[in-house]
């Protein structure tokens, strides 16, 4: 049983990256993790977790461009924030689930330290985000961008600091004893988390005709709560089943990005563009007709606009002129 502030449980399940870094001086090593395979003389670990991580950073790439193409959608520039957030995330932790950062590098408490951080300045971006359509402070303006900007910064600052306090015994830290880090990842995060989903189902609730937009907060929601399970409390099985070659990292990757595609999928389903000061590559023609009056019609029927003329005679009086 898993006890508060105790990563010992928890890393004996999964493989984090913050594993090697506190329980003990080793760290702490799962009982099951997928095997590693050897590319030009370099141990790589987690191979399906990196093609997911790779996959996951294309379409991450893809939601932004579509959320940047809609010029005048509320929340557009906050919510690419939060994108942005997610795609370094995954960046860094392909970095260190993979290898290529090995954990016995002098550099890894630093990078675990800013994926931590950046894990955690992600939740707090996506809860900001939950407040936009409240319309507390006008969206897209500097108070609302700069407020996420500066907060998230912040965020990141001092769980970097925490983080890399605990993994290195600084000011009062220890790897033995992470209770602090424990929390911001577990307890912060997961607040942030539900204050979000709380705040949309408000938001749809109270300001909203359409109901649909509650389907994406329940698949988003649903698919991340099964990736933490079957992170948290099967991987073992799932890494003795499939003979080392896939673990719970492997589906908690894949139920994360599925619930980030919700995230973006929820956003676009409550924004609407406006489409009179939207710019694409196809634009609509408008046209309008007016009715001729009187005058304009007779102008019109003895060719004053061309018209009563056909095609032979207009030619003619074309070059009749030259």
């Amino acid at each position: 049983m898993a006890k508060f502030g105790d990563f010992n449980k928890v890393c004996e399940t999964v493989a984090l990256t913050v594993c090697p870094l506190v329980g003990s001086e080793e760290g702490i090593e799962p009982t099951c993790y997928s095997r590693n395979v050897e590319i030009a003389g370099t141990l790589i670990f987690q191979p399906a977790t990196i093609i997911i991580h790779v996959i996951a950073l294309i379409m991450t790439s893809i939601m932004i461009y579509h959320i940047k193409s809609k010029y005048t959608a509320v929340g557009r520039k906050e919510i690419v924030m939060f994108f942005y957030l997610y795609m370094m995330v995954t960046f860094l932790e392909l970095l260190l689930v993979s290898g290529i950062i090995p954990t016995a590098s002098k550099v890894y408490p630093y990078f675990t330290a800013a994926h931590v951080a950046l894990i955690t300045a992600t939740f707090w971006c996506l809860l900001l985000n939950g407040f936009v359509g409240f319309q507390f402070a006008e969206d897209g303006t500097p108070l609302s961008l700069w407020s996420i900007r500066i907060s998230s910064l912040v965020i990141f600052a001092g769980v970097f600091f925490l983080s890399f306090a605990t993994f290195l015994s600084k000011a009062g830290f220890s790897p033995l004893n992470p209770v602090a880090l424990w929390i911001v990842l577990y307890v912060f995060n997961g607040a942030a988390l539900v204050i979000y989903v709380v705040l949309q189902i408000v938001l749809v609730l109270n300001t909203l005709d359409d109901r649909w937009p509650l389907g994406d907060i329940v698949f988003g929601i649903s698919f991340y709560v099964i990736g933490q399970v079957i992170l948290y409390l099967f991987s073992v099985r799932i890494c003795d089943t499939a003979k080392h070659y896939i673990d719970g990292l492997f589906f908690g990757t894949i139920c994360t990005l599925l619930a980030v595609m919700m995230v973006y999928k929820y956003w676009d389903s409550i924004t609407k563009e406006d489409l009179e000061f939207s710019v694409g590559s196809k634009q609509n023609v408008w046209e309008v007709k007016e009715l001729l009056g009187e005058d304009e019609l007779a102008y019109s029927n003895q060719g004053g606009y061309g018209g009563g003329m056909n095609s032979k005679e207009k030619f003619n009086s074309y070059w009749t002129i030259y």
